[in-house]
């Protein structure tokens, strides 16, 4: 493969050797982002039917349903994700990895911009807590959802929903939310209206699995997600952040020590980083523009 015209290269000092200068958003039609998110749901129940059927028909007493078909189904809740925004992406060209966002990026200006993205979710999570708890009498309850998926019932559950919850969600709804329905909802109104319907949507398709008083900030982190991919043109940065909140989130779930909490972030970041790094391995390459 020939190398990059010179004029290309002067046209993006900045980028370092290796990045690829690509377009940041592809011409997908703004309506094909809320069409993914449909398929996207209408699949992950479908699937989950299937996984009750199966293990209906093995035997399994799913009342109450165990962890084990709880773990399932998100998982396969996670590749729904992925599958609808490849299937409705299809529809226009053949789609490539790096259309939704799985390009490389400047690592310090990532690293800064996804400290402020997760700092600010932060400071708005303490301030929206203290004004429902103080003025609304509203506590925050732990989320039950780990329960459901195991984390209590021995190593190897502990493990898998760990997995799940730190690294494949991160991945999967990054992948669905910033990389497609973010990305065609802007070819509409442009970056900002795109942003806030997008945290709107990300914080209402957590109503089952967070407390519903606690939905805002959830939207919020949506939203700054967004503007963190456009900052940094790429959704490494976004699915790291999301990786951390949601390992930091666990830890403290489960009142783990500081120490254990750090460790779950590192190993988190680890298994996305080798994810991504195999992800990126077999795909086709971005291609260079002037």
């Amino acid at each position: 493969m020939s190398s990059a015209p010179s004029s290309d290269l002067a046209e993006h000092p900045e980028l370092p050797t290796g990045v690829e200068p690509t377009p940041v958003a592809p011409r997908w039609p703004a309506w094909r982002g809320p069409l993914a998110l449909v398929t996207a749901l209408a699949a992950s129940i479908f699937a989950g039917i299937i996984v009750a059927v199966a293990a209906v028909a093995g035997g399994v007493d799913i009342s109450p349903v165990p962890p084990g078909v709880n773990l399932i189904s998100t998982f396969l809740q996670d590749l729904c994700f992925i599958g609808a925004a490849l299937y409705i992406a299809k529809g226009i060209a053949p789609p490539r990895l790096w259309q939704f966002g799985l390009r490389p990026t400047r690592v310090m200006p990532a690293i800064g911009w996804g400290a402020v993205t997760w700092v600010g979710f932060l400071v708005l999570t303490l301030l929206w807590t203290l004004l429902m708890e103080h003025v609304f009498g509203i506590t925050e309850q732990r989320q039950e959802i780990l329960d459901d998926l195991g984390v209590s019932d021995g190593s190897v559950l502990l493990v898998a929903t760990a997995v799940l919850v730190c690294v494949m969600a991160p991945i999967a709804e990054e992948f669905l939310f910033r990389g497609f329905v973010f990305t065609a909802l802007r070819s509409w109104r442009g970056i900002w209206p795109a942003a806030v319907i997008t945290g709107l949507i990300f914080g209402l398709v957590h109503v089952l699995s967070s407390p519903a008083a606690f939905i805002v900030p959830l939207a919020v982190f949506g939203f700054g997600l967004c503007l963190l991919y456009v900052r940094t043109k790429s959704l490494y940065p976004c699915m790291a952040v999301h990786a951390v909140n949601n390992s930091v989130a666990f830890g403290v779930s489960e009142s783990w020590s500081a120490p254990a909490v750090f460790g779950l972030v590192a190993a988190a970041l680890t298994v996305l980083g080798l994810i991504l790094a195999v992800a990126r391995r077999y795909s086709a390459p971005a291609p260079l523009t002037a």
